[in-house]
Formats: structure tokens, sequence, C-alpha cells
């Protein structure tokens, strides 16, 4: 990358390798003064320096000329560490496949939603679900939690939840209705099918064991969401049962809480990465919720619904799903996606 800002050759453009892709500048040798303000200013990793000179990182960042200078030259000549490293090692398209076609879906037990996402929500990836309030988005992400604790042998995942909640929605008294109506039904679905290994399973649930293997996490501003989903990596070493992961909402905090947009895009780009390689890496499905804003058409003038957070963020979800009354039911639809096509349940 070719760095504009005036570095010790006066005037000259000066070429900067960074070490990796992706590479978090926690992972360097940076005075954590200096790492506080980048964190702030929106830089986290090498990425977010791509492009970048010292006199605009000094401005951005709010750090003096030679600290700008030297974070650059740490990256330059740093090495990735080992993790970063080991996430880029190639696979073979075959062994992709065969590692997708064995991961169950979240089923949400909605059939015409579950056959419009081809099964369920998917594993390895990123689901967005868009609607105004009211419509049950915290309703959906909460029931999405409990499903991920489906058996495998009624085609579930059979794994455990993170819900992160940013908005004090999750209500827990809720939650546990929920895993006592799902638990009821897996019995229901154990007595039709009637054989002891089915029953096994359904006597091992309980709502008591559901909402214990369910962690939430209660995010008050965007620096607590920036940091609980840089930490999740760890958590999700130690608890690798973890199947699905629920933010709701995405966007509360960094609607309300920033001026500085160019900083808030930077944030949520590195924040889209690093749910993205967890979803990948780990095959494990994200869900993310999010809410709606009106934008207006310049031409007509006329107002429409769109998903919050603007352009930037549309690119952040693999699939996204936008929730809305008609007729005075609530519809689904599923305006993108990279496998299934559009469709609505």
């Amino acid at each position: 990358k070719l760095l504009k800002g005036r570095g010790p050759g006066e005037g000259r453009a000066h070429l900067v390798h960074m070490p990796h892709p992706g590479a978090d500048l926690a992972s360097f040798s940076i005075p954590p003064s200096v790492r506080t303000k980048l964190l702030k200013a929106g830089f986290k990793a090498t990425t977010d320096l791509d492009g970048v000179g010292a006199l605009e990182l000094s401005k951005d960042a709010q750090i003096s000329r030679e600290e700008a200078l030297g974070v650059l030259k740490e990256v330059r000549e740093g090495k990735a560490p080992a993790s970063q490293k080991a996430a880029n090692v190639s696979r073979s398209a075959l062994d992709i496949l065969h590692t997708t076609r064995n991961l169950s879906p979240i089923i949400t037990f909605c059939g015409e939603m579950d056959g419009m996402l081809g099964g369920g929500v998917p594993m390895g990836e990123v689901t967005e679900f868009v609607g105004t309030p009211g419509i049950g988005k915290t309703q959906l992400g909460i029931q999405l939690a409990v499903d991920a604790h489906l058996p495998q042998i009624f085609g579930g995942a059979e794994g455990e939840a993170v819900y992160i909640d940013t908005e004090g929605s999750f209500m827990s008294e809720r939650a546990f209705e929920i895993a006592e109506a799902f638990t009821t039904h897996v019995h229901k679905m154990a007595r039709i099918r009637h054989d002891e290994a089915t029953t096994a399973a359904a006597n091992a649930l309980s709502a008591e064991g559901i909402m214990e293997k369910t962690y939430v996490y209660r995010v008050h501003d965007f620096c607590e969401q920036i940091s609980c989903i840089k930490c999740l990596p760890d958590f999700l070493d130690d608890h690798p049962k973890v199947k699905l992961i629920v933010i709701d909402s995405i966007a509360f905090h960094f609607r309300h809480d920033f001026e500085d947009f160019a900083q808030r895009s930077r944030l949520l780009n590195s924040m889209a990465q690093q749910l993205t390689q967890m979803a990948t890496n780990r095959g494990i499905a994200v869900v993310i919720i999010n809410q709606v804003t009106t934008k207006l058409n310049g031409a007509s003038g006329a107002a429409a619904i769109a998903p919050a957070l603007g352009e930037t963020w549309a690119h952040a979800s693999t699939n996204r799903v936008m929730l809305y009354w008609e007729n005075k039911q609530r519809v689904a639809r599923l305006y993108k996606s990279a496998s299934r096509k559009e469709g609505t349940a």
C-alpha cells in the first residue's frame, strides 16, 4: 500500500507493507495510551490503516505525528500473530462443500421461513433480520437462541447460544416461557416417533438447562459492544458447543453516540469482519437484529423504510431478511442471499 502522508522523506509517498490482512493492532507493540486512542478513532486492525498517512492518522486519532509514525513503523515491521496466520490457511473447495453440508441449520419451527432460508438459519454465515419496532425481532432472536439447543436427532444443531443485548430488551421471563414451550414441543415430537433414542434426547432437555446454556451479555455503549465482540473468540474457545450468536440490535449504540460517520463506518466494518470470521472459521450461525430508518427518494421525494446504518453496512451480512406487516400478518422477505433466491414467508 502506498500511504500518501509525509514520512521521513518529506513530501514523498512511502511504501508500507502490511504484515497480514486484518491483523489486530492489539498484537503489536503499541503503547496502551496510543492504542486506546486508535480504538476510539476506529483503527483496530492493519486493514484500517490501509491508505492512511502519518498526518491523517495523527489528526484522526488525536496523537502526535511522532506517535503516528511509530505506529506505522511498528505495523510495517511487525509480524502477524500465529492465530491470524492459522485462520487463513487455504482449504479445498470440496472440503468446504462437505463441511457446509454437514452443518445443521438453526430451525425456526416456522415451516415457511425455514423453507425460504433453505432449512433454517444457515451455519457459517451472517444472517440479518431487519424490521420496524413491534414486529417481533427480539422475540425471533430469543426463539432462535432456544432453538439452537434442539438435539441433532430431531435435525437441530444441539448447541448453546450467546445473546448480546444492546437495548435491554432481553427478558428472562419471556425466554423461560419460550424454552418451556420448546421442550414441550420436542417431547411431543418424541412421542410421535416413539423410539428410545428420541425419547432419551427429549428427556435430556429442560427449560432450566436451556437457560443455563444461553449466555447473555448486556452492553451499554458502543465501546462495550466492540469489546464484547472482540472477546468472543476467547469465550468460544472455552465454550465450543456454542452454535449461535445473536446481536440485538447491532444499530442501537451506533445510531445515537456518533457524530463522526467516517469513524462509525470504520468501526462497523471492523466489527462485521470479526463476525464473518467467527461464523466462517467456526461454522456457527451469527444472527444480527437491525432497526430501520426512513429513506427519501431524491427524485420523487417519497419516503420508504430502509435498514439502519446505511449502504456501508448493507454488505456486512450474507443473508438479509426484512420483517414487515401486510394485511395484519407478519411477513418475512428474503431479499439478499448468496445461495437462496428471493422469497417471502
